[in-house]
């Protein structure tokens, strides 16, 4: 039986151990440390290392490239390692470590959106389509060859998490079913080309605000890259509310302005009306617009980027 090391740290990576698992040995997972997590910044696992824990694995938590070097080389005998989203660069020395490489899925068809955030790059930019990358590691960035890849559609309203549910699963799937091919020598990784290249850069604060003065179309994208984590923001009255989910409407409040239209929140963008499908008001948990508006005592007010002072 194959002995693959296993390299992943959020829920996304999950799909994918356990297909591994299924079907080879599994002799190390590799993960992030544990992180403070929620109000009372007690450290949390990693979901892959609950699961891992779960199914029986050896679990290591390495801080540095040569923790990770000395552990692939302590478990002896690995034939092959797979990368979902472990969250750290593999150092160049490491990659050779199993006999067959390090294999990574990537949640793009790249060379579009290598880097850190491919799934909400892809939603942010109105992508119609994405997938799945099966790629042997090299000393790159998402630059190394293509073993296999299958697109996906982009649902109209699929948020980042809904999304990367669906690829995580086609990842696990993928992967498992190239393994033999690839170690037998019948599937040939393919180099890239850096024709349609676009950087996935990870995710910062000032990615989040939402630009009254924008499109709806580019407001509602923007909410659905950002959603569940980390919320696109909204000034609502002088108060920052996150945004999770939205839709054009068919009303379009004055710029910078929300209305309650036939008993939901709808803001004034640049071109038109959207509406404040869900929203997480400070110190409160996800409602509906429709929900928030029945603890406010006005009908209409001003929104703005959120961060910034309201526009009006």
């Amino acid at each position: 039986m194959t002995r693959i090391a296993f390299l992943g740290t959020p829920g996304a990576a999950v799909p994918t151990l356990l297909a591994l698992a299924g079907a080879h040995e599994i002799p190390l997972v590799i993960t992030q440390p544990d992180r403070p997590r929620g109000r009372s910044r007690t450290p949390s696992p990693p979901p892959v290392k609950e699961e891992a824990l779960g199914l029986g694995l050896e679990v290591i938590q390495p801080s540095s490239g040569e923790e990770i070097r000395l552990a692939l080389e302590s478990a002896q005998a690995i034939d092959l390692a797979v990368v979902v989203a472990y969250g750290r660069l593999i150092r160049p020395d490491v990659l050779s470590i199993p006999a067959y490489g390090m294999l990574n899925v990537h949640f793009s068809l790249l060379p579009r959106w290598r880097g850190a955030a491919p799934v909400a790059r892809a939603l942010l930019a109105g992508d119609p389509m994405t997938g799945v990358s099966i790629i042997r590691l090299d000393e790159g960035l998402d630059t190394g060859p293509v073993l296999t890849a299958q697109a996906v559609d982009i649902g109209p309203e699929e948020t980042a998490g809904e999304l990367t549910e669906r690829l995580a699963v086609l990842g696990g799937r993928l992967v498992t079913e190239v393994i033999p091919g690839y170690l037998a020598g019948s599937v040939i990784p393919v180099a890239q080309s850096d024709e349609g290249l676009t950087d996935a850069a990870k995710l910062v604060a000032s990615d989040r605000p939402l630009d009254v003065t924008g499109t709806t179309r580019d407001a509602v994208n923007r909410v659905r890259a950002l959603s569940p984590e980390p919320g696109a923001t909204l000034t609502i009255d002088d108060e920052i509310v996150q945004v999770l989910r939205a839709r054009p409407h068919e009303a379009a409040p004055h710029i910078g302005t929300w209305a309650v239209v036939e008993g939901v929140p709808v803001a004034g963008f640049g071109d038109g009306g959207v509406e404040l499908v869900e929203i997480k008001p400070p110190g409160k948990g996800v409602m509906a617009g429709s929900a928030w508006l029945r603890g406010r005592h006005r009908s209409s007010g001003v929104v703005g980027q959120g961060g910034s002072a309201p526009v009006v």
